[in-house]
């Protein structure tokens, strides 16, 4: 069974090291994304439609809210994975052309070969979430900056981008963002297309037509993003019991919500909490 190591939780967003034997369903996240193998067996992730391989000499890029999966293969060997999820704010906040970083097309390629020095940086940040019993907000924002400016600069295009912001999630179509606002104050409720349409003042088919070429996701994988980061947010930031978060997202029992956090995460509720660091934000404004 998979399992979490330890996970970074901040105003950064997340790292998290991730001992990986399942497979994870289709989903996406608001945050870009980098995966890089840390050690163990070989494998990939599914990005575009095609496998893309994660090794010691790649990476998988991923936008923020592009679709993807994890594909590991039955019976084979375990994979020590350590996966960024980026908030492109935070990187705008540190260097303001990193708000391209939110960009659909940030990450030209899915799969690149990585230099010596993103594996360098990538082994002393897993080294520093194995062995060090203590890490500071400060050394854990440093770390992962370090180690995303390395990515970002050889593998993205954000020199291009320059000057073509757009607002992180942002959606051109108001009749989709209706529906979007509907989701975000409707998540402990199971809702249909059919509703969702009627928000939109569309037709199902029109709607789920409309939505995809909106937002390169189907209304269900986005809804699901949606509860996936309030999940985040709320298992690690109070003492709500899971029980409770069961319910304030729409689940009818606490094993169907375990079982869709798993399948998305790839390790249980109760696991993430258990392993994860939770950093208040860095004042840049005071030295170290």
């Amino acid at each position: 069974m998979s399992s979490a190591i330890r996970i970074l939780q901040g105003g950064f967003g997340r790292a998290a090291l991730l001992d990986m034997d399942q497979p994870l369903v289709p989903h996406a996240h608001s945050q870009t994304h980098v995966l890089l193998k840390a050690s163990g067996a070989d494998t990939w992730f599914g990005v575009r439609g095609t496998l893309q391989p994660l090794t010691d000499r790649t990476a998988v890029l991923i936008n923020a809210w592009e679709p993807h999966f994890y594909g590991h293969r039955p019976n084979a060997p375990q994979t020590l994975i350590l996966a960024l999820y980026v908030e492109p704010e935070w990187l705008a906040r540190l260097d303001t052309a990193l708000a391209s970083s939110a960009h659909p097309h940030f990450y030209p390629s899915p799969c690149v070969e990585i230099s010596r020095r993103v594996r360098a940086l990538t082994d002393a940040l897993v080294a520093d979430m194995l062995y060090r019993v203590v890490m500071n907000g400060r050394m854990a924002e440093e770390r992962i900056f370090e180690l995303m400016i390395a990515v970002i600069d050889r593998f993205s295009e954000w020199r291009a981008l320059r000057g073509t912001l757009r607002p992180q999630g942002l959606v051109g179509d108001a009749r989709v963002r209706r529906a979007i606002g509907y989701m975000r104050e409707n998540l402990g409720r199971r809702l249909e297309v059919a509703e969702l349409a009627g928000v939109a003042g569309l037709s199902r088919a029109h709607f789920f037509e409309l939505f995809r070429k909106a937002t390169n996701l189907t209304p269900g994988i986005y809804f699901n993003v949606l509860r996936m980061e309030t999940a985040f947010e709320r298992i690690t930031a109070s003492n709500i019991s899971l029980a409770e978060l069961t319910l304030d997202l729409g689940f009818s029992a606490q094993s169907h919500f375990c079982r869709f956090f798993r399948h998305h995460q790839g390790v249980p509720p109760s696991e993430y909490r258990k392993v994860a660091d939770v950093f208040d934000p860095v004042d840049r404004s005071v030295p170290q």
